[in-house]
This record gives structure tokens, sequence and C-alpha cells, in this order.
């Protein structure tokens, strides 16, 4: 798999199935840079696992004002179209690795 940017109009269909992890973020924000190459080694190793996307909170206020997105990154971790975890700020993989694993 790949991480694929997604909009208010695919998000429902992008979420609806398995594990997904979403990144809400701005390519203004520094801590969005930070974090962007970590999502892609956790992509890279666990691609099976979970399908990671990102959605740009300029682009798509709609989205993000249904999930009470106030500052980014924000990731929600979608379990068939469920939220069932959440993080915001910069994480370190290890963060993230483990919070994927204990939801699948």
């Amino acid at each position: 798999m790949s991480i694929i940017n997604i909009t208010d109009s695919t998000f429902k269909n992008e979420t609806k199935d398995g594990l997904v992890l979403v990144d809400f973020w701005a390519p203004w924000c520094g801590p969005c840079k930070m974090i962007a190459p970590v999502l892609e080694e956790i992509d890279e190793e666990m691609g099976d696992q979970v399908k990671i996307v990102k959605l740009n909170v300029d682009d798509n206020q709609v989205t993000t004002a249904d999930f009470g997105v106030m500052s980014i990154p924000t990731l929600l971790l979608f379990k068939d179209g469920e939220v069932v975890d959440k993080v915001i700020g910069f994480q370190p993989k290890e963060n993230l690795v483990e919070m994927i694993s204990k939801n699948q």
C-alpha cells in the first residue's frame, strides 16, 4: 500500500473498511512534516495491516470540523468506519505502531 490523500468527498469510502489511520495535516505545519516520514515507514512495514491516508485540513474543512480537529497533526485510527483511537501532535514511531497493533 502507499499513503494516499483523501478529501471530504472520499473520506467515508476510504475509512469504512478495516483499520485506517487518518493523518489530519497541512503543508505549513512543522510537526506534520516531521511525522510524514514516520508514517511512510509504518506504511512500508505494516501496510498489509493498516491503511494510512492523509487529509489536508485547509482544503477539507467539513471533515476536519466533523471530527473536532483543533490542532494538527491529529491522527485518528478508524476500525470499520468507527474511531477507535486518537493522538494529537508529533508521535514517535513506537507509539503509533503500538496504537495500531492494539486495535487490530
